[in-house]
């Protein structure tokens, strides 16, 4: 189960490596050797090397995100990352509404904001430049219109690793794009692409992508699947006597596979925080410590838990189950939270977790009900019983007094 389970959400959190995601060589207009998907945003590239001239023809391809909004394909001579990007950004033109097609370079200022970021010329050998709204003239820009960027550019020689850089944003004020969104999927909008073999090159930020999606499996898993299910244990299987105590090391075994997988899915948590000291996630990050936090405490009660016959138990027993519920709902928010941190709120991952959480709570339901037409028998036949066994003495108490007389 759990197995499937994670194989299943390692392939809804990437759906572009689990499957082939599409890019096309050919456009209306121009007819590309070498085409491929690039790892976020749903955009591809596809280009032609001129070995003998070192010149290379491409288009990008990407989608708007608002009809006011902006994208914007560039490339970094220097290394995969933002600052430093030579970029070209297409967006409706705030006076005429016509698609235009602007250089701009990502400077420092720009990326913290210091500065609104104007159009100046590209210091790039860039010999043509254009943008097309997919589906011709009728074209319209629109949430999910796709865009082309087509550029033509003669790299320095033997150079053909290209560090390519793209992405989108709401709105652009003036002729000036303003910041994009910053979720997991819009920060690693970076690819390193050997132009002659067609081969995306490791870049830094691989690793950290890779621990990410890690982090975020093995908590969903842990905090979001495998505690409630530890929780529903208990309440239910206790009351089964012929489970003896049996229900208790299911119930523990449960809960302490839980913990530590989501100890391991915590720190890789820190340590993501550590490699990327600019972005703060708060909310995420301070419901993931109180998890943790409250995690921790219910596996250090174990080493405290009193005896039946002990006075204390009935309080020890209140704060398992008070802290035991909160755990399990800060870890059931926080998996969501960190669907929309990973930039996944509306992605097959999420609706994956929304279908096994449903079918849990679905369970419960049938349980709670279940144990609720129990009870409510045995306290009825219970009741038979005591008013049996009370006419049953009035019946004793009556012989005995007619024989007295």
């Amino acid at each position: 189960m759990i197995p499937f389970l994670f194989v299943i959400l390692l392939l809804c959190f990437h759906p572009h490596k689990a499957f082939s995601a599409h890019c096309t060589t050919k456009t209306t207009t121009k007819t590309f050797e070498k085409c491929m998907p690039l790892p976020s945003q749903d955009a591809s590239i596809a280009w032609t090397f001129h070995r003998h001239n070192s010149t290379l023809d491409l288009v990008f391809s990407g989608t708007f995100i608002s009809p006011s909004g902006w994208v914007a394909w560039g490339i970094n001579p220097n290394s995969p990352e933002m600052t430093g990007t030579r970029a070209l950004i297409t967006f409706p033109d705030p006076n005429s509404g016509q698609l235009v097609l602007l250089p701009y370079i990502i400077d420092p200022t720009v990326k913290l904001q210091k500065s609104p970021l104007l159009s100046r010329p590209l210091d790039l050998h860039l010999l043509s430049s254009s943008a097309t709204l997919y589906g011709g003239r009728m074209a319209t820009i629109h949430n999910g219109a796709t865009i082309q960027i087509y550029a033509t550019l003669k790299l320095k020689p033997n150079k053909t690793k290209i560090h390519h850089v793209w992405n989108r944003g709401l709105y652009v004020q003036g002729y000036s794009p303003t910041i994009h969104p910053t979720t997991i999927n819009d920060l690693s909008s970076i690819a390193t692409i050997d132009v002659l073999s067609g081969i995306s090159a490791s870049g830094p930020n691989n690793f950290v992508q890779t621990l990410k999606l890690v982090h975020g499996i093995m908590n969903a898993i842990s905090w979001g699947v495998l505690l409630p299910i530890g929780a529903v244990t208990a309440r239910y299987l206790r009351h089964i006597q012929s489970l003896g105590p049996t229900w208790f090391y299911v119930h523990a075994g449960i809960q302490l596979s839980a913990f530590l997988l989501g100890t391991a899915g915590f720190a890789i948590g820190v340590h993501l925080g550590q490699l990327s000291p600019g972005r703060v996630y708060g909310l995420h990050r301070k419901l993931g410590f109180a998890a943790f936090f409250l995690g921790s405490l219910q596996t250090l009660a174990l080493l405290f838990r009193p005896k039946t016959t002990n006075k204390f138990r009935k309080y020890w027993k209140s704060y398992h189950h008070f802290v035991g519920y909160a755990c399990v709902t800060l870890g059931v928010v926080n998996v969501f939270q960190g669907f929309e941190v990973m930039g996944e709120g509306r992605s097959y991952a999420k609706l994956a977790y929304c279908l096994c959480l449903a079918t849990l709570i679905g369970i419960c339901v049938a349980l709670e009900v279940n144990s609720w037409v129990i009870f409510c028998r045995k306290s009825k036949e219970d009741k038979l019983r005591r008013e049996g066994i009370f006419r049953g003495q009035e019946k004793t108490c009556g012989s005995e007094l007619g024989d007295r007389h």
